[in-house]
């Protein structure tokens, strides 16, 4: 494959940035502090002189500093000049047949549904080549039939040996496409997959013919982002589903982007397409570790063939939603890359380049990432708590050597990451996760492996949050010895009228604001939605039998809509409507009620409960999920660590409320003319067609007419209530007359919103609202 430079147009935030010189100026400062930086603390700053246990304390603070440096070196190198591949231009008639695996085991059959539906509006020149394979290791007679009726392959096996890898493997034995795509249960393609993701082994190919096998470029596997259309664990339980990325994105959107240069990509198991050629060279897929992919990636770049890694996101899935399955899941994931790097033989390997080395080096060292943070929050804690030394400087030293460092090493990985990641983040994940990945780790490390598995739970969980005082318990005993250390570094500071320990303090303060978001974090969130919600704008026609109307979506899911009009329309009593959603690909037509009416700066949201989809829920589910997730694809700006904090601590002291109001209610203020009112006119505080609140200084009649326009009569009867403003409810006595009459319902849009109104009304709407009147009673009644 040829190496191209993507065009101004090329998206994808992280490329821009990278053409942009200020990010190589920004690597090579940080790499000429960096070195500064440690030389210092090599030659300077060990406490020989303060006892054993100070020695030790700060060689090991030294050593952690030196190996994350350089694993953030590698990846800043790697980052510093990516190869980016244009997708390749080929013709239709070469590409190949292709088999798509998705393998389960106990994953729910309406979440295989959507799988496969992805799956099978995936594009493709001729459709006829695209072998969709569901790979059930459960055995389950529901999944086969779920198979049947969707017009798939359906394979199982006797045994589950080799786990998942073993499933995949058995099902090459029944296949024998040259392309092999692996998707997990979860995992919704996008139509374009195939279509962005086959035409470059059809390049490979093309490139390759009549050149002799030591010349030949071998593609082994295209991977693209895992992602997913929910928010994660730590943007729903930091409340920040609206203001970071996922978690994961910067390692699939940048990290494995970056790496295609090493040829050191790492097969993430899903969303993946590889050689079939490259998966019989190695024996198929690797079943002897927990992290079967991450080893088979590793085998099939030693047996020669490149690796790729694309930074668009080509399908996304569903991200673990509690605690316990996210640690069970991250244990795994540590434990097996690093039971996989001895078995791999990394460092000795002759197979790899001494590139592939140091980057598979990188991945395994991220994963002792829990002892890094450890010994970070147990530095300072010693010496403010207990007067251990672990690192002997002044502040002038400090200033000069750590804090250009520190400076440039968050600029380059905010310019790097174009924004994806920055250092605060990445204390705050690994926080959460070092108590817990501490011991898995070591055991690991020393050869008590992990043999078996659990498939990480992946469902919609609702309801309260739940208390977990154990998760919590690590924090809150660091927190509390963090403040104590933080309360003496103060005192000795005024103490000894020397500024020095402000460096001890601005640590402890850092420490401490991780340990209170890993609180916030395991303290948890509720959770109400039954299904995760896309912010998606789609074009829509929203109808009740009376008026109908183009809108545009707000944001949809597979249980409710939101869409946005531009005026306070009246819907049917009942609030039942029809939704028709057009983008131009998929057609979905909705039966929907109204449950909730609100504005929004100068439109109305009107969102929706769905009741039908009408025998167009395959179309629906693919307006839903066919497209790049809409989360955050970079770190809001302005995000601060006081607005994490505040943000935090708000929204958990805030009682949650709901309402149920299906009807646009109004604000105005307004006098209007009253011929019944003293004075001849009464203020009209807010409206919403069943009922208006007027305000007066006066008492008013049981019985009046408001007359806002010529030609527009409100007949009004008091209902006897005090509103919050000290007004009078009245209800609406001629709402039908004026709401299924096209010139009055026009006058009154008119008085509303202050500017003339032309909707046109069915001529049957009198005779429509009455039946549908009639069928909402009756409904009531029962």
């Amino acid at each position: 494959m040829e190496e191209q430079t993507m065009d101004k147009k090329a998206p994808g935030k992280l490329l821009t940035m990278l053409r942009d010189s200020r990010g190589k100026i920004w690597f090579y400062v940080n790499m000429i502090f960096t070195i500064s930086y440690l030389m210092w603390r090599v030659f300077f700053t060990i406490p020989f002189e303060y006892g054993l246990l100070s020695e030790i304390c700060g060689i090991l603070l030294l050593i952690v500093e030196v190996l994350g440096m350089a694993e953030a070196l590698v990846h800043f190198d790697n980052m510093y000049n990516v190869n980016a591949y244009k997708l390749p231009e080929v013709p239709e008639d070469r590409f190949p047949h292709v088999d798509v695996f998705i393998a389960t085991y106990n994953e729910e059959k309406e979440l295989l549904y959507k799988t496969l539906n992805g799956c099978l509006h995936m594009d493709y020149p001729d459709k006829s080549k695209v072998h969709i394979y569901l790979c059930d290791d459960g055995r389950r007679d529901e999944i086969k039939a779920l198979a049947e009726e969707m017009g798939v392959n359906y394979i199982t096996r006797q045994d589950n040996e080799g786990a998942k890898a073993g499933n995949l493997n058995n099902a090459m034995k029944f296949s024998s496409s040259p392309y092999v795509v692996t998707f997990d249960a979860d995992m919704i393609p996008r139509s374009c997959f195939l279509m962005k993701t086959i035409p470059y082994f059809v390049d490979a190919e093309i490139r390759n013919e009549g050149l002799p096998e030591g010349k030949k470029i071998k593609l082994g596997f295209v991977q693209s982002p895992q992602s997913f259309y929910n928010a994660d664990m730590f943007q729903f339980n930091l409340y920040s589903e609206g203001r970071i990325p996922n978690e994961q994105d910067y390692f699939y959107r940048d990290i494995q982007v970056a790496r295609t240069k090493s040829n050191s990509v790492i097969y993430g198991g899903s969303n993946t397409v590889l050689a079939r050629e490259a998966l019989e060279k190695v024996g198929g897929f690797y079943t002897k570790s927990i992290t079967e992919d991450f080893a088979t990636g590793i085998l099939i770049q030693k047996a020669g063939f490149v690796s790729l890694g694309v930074g668009e996101p080509l399908a996304s899935g569903l991200s673990v939603t509690d605690l316990s399955g996210l640690i069970k899941q991250r244990v795994r994931w540590g434990r097996g890359v690093i039971q996989t790097g001895k078995k791999m033989h990394i460092f000795t390997s002759k197979e790899l380049s001494i590139p592939q080395k140091m980057n598979y080096w990188a991945s395994i060292w991220y994963w002792y990432a829990p002892i890094k943070r450890l010994i970070y929050v147990l530095s300072p804690l010693v010496y403010g708590a207990f007067g251990i030394m672990v690192i002997k400087c002044t502040l002038p030293q400090v200033l000069i050597f750590w804090l250009p460092m520190y400076i440039s090493s968050n600029i380059s990985l905010k310019m790097l990451s174009g924004n994806i990641r920055n250092t605060k983040w990445t204390g705050i994940y690994e926080t959460i996760l070092f108590p817990f990945m501490l011991l898995p780790v070591l055991l690991e490390t020393f050869g008590i492996s992990l043999k078996t598995f659990k498939v990480s739970d992946k469902h919609n969980a609702t309801g309260e949050k739940r208390k977990d005082i154990l998760h919590m318990l690590p924090f809150v005993l660091l927190f509390a010895l963090s403040v104590y250390a933080l309360i003496r570094s103060i005192i000795m500071m005024f103490q000894s009228n020397s500024f020095s320990s402000v460096v001890l303090v601005f640590w402890l303060l850092l420490n401490a604001f991780y340990l209170v978001m890993a609180m916030f974090f395991v303290d948890g969130r509720n959770i109400y939605r039954k299904a995760e919600r896309v912010m998606a704008k789609l074009p829509a026609r929203i109808s009740d039998g009376r008026i109908a109307l183009d809108c545009t979506t707000r944001d949809i899911s597979e249980t409710g809509i939101s869409v946005l009009l531009d005026k306070p329309h009246y819907f049917t009593e009942d609030g039942v409507v029809d939704l028709v959603i057009d983008d131009g690909r998929y057609h979905s037509q909705l039966k929907a009620m109204i449950v909730f009416v609100d504005q929004r700066d100068e439109l109305w949201n009107y969102s929706m409960r769905i009741t039908d989809y009408c025998g167009t829920y395959d179309d629906y589910l693919q307006q839903l999920y066919d497209r790049i997730p809409t989360m955050p694809q970079s770190i809001k700006p302005g995000s601060g660590s006081f607005d994490d904090l505040y943000l935090n601590s708000k929204k958990r002291v805030t009682r949650d409320v709901f309402q149920k109001r299906h009807l646009a209610r109004v604000q105005m203020q307004q006098s209007v003319p009253c011929p019944e009112a003293p004075g001849g006119a009464v203020t009209v505080s807010d409206f919403n067609y069943c009922f208006v609140n007027l305000t007066s200084k006066v008492a008013l009649p049981s019985e009046l007419t408001l007359k806002p326009l010529e030609g527009l009569e409100i007949r009004c009867r008091t209902r006897n209530t005090a509103t919050a403003n000290g007004g009078r409810l009245y209800s609406v006595e001629n709402r039908d007359e004026l709401v299924n009459s096209e010139v009055t319902y026009n006058l009154l849009l008119q008085w509303l919103c202050g500017s003339t109104v032309n909707v046109e009304m069915n001529p049957e709407a009198g005779k429509i609202a009455e039946e549908k009147k009639k069928e909402f009673s009756e409904a009531d009644l029962v």
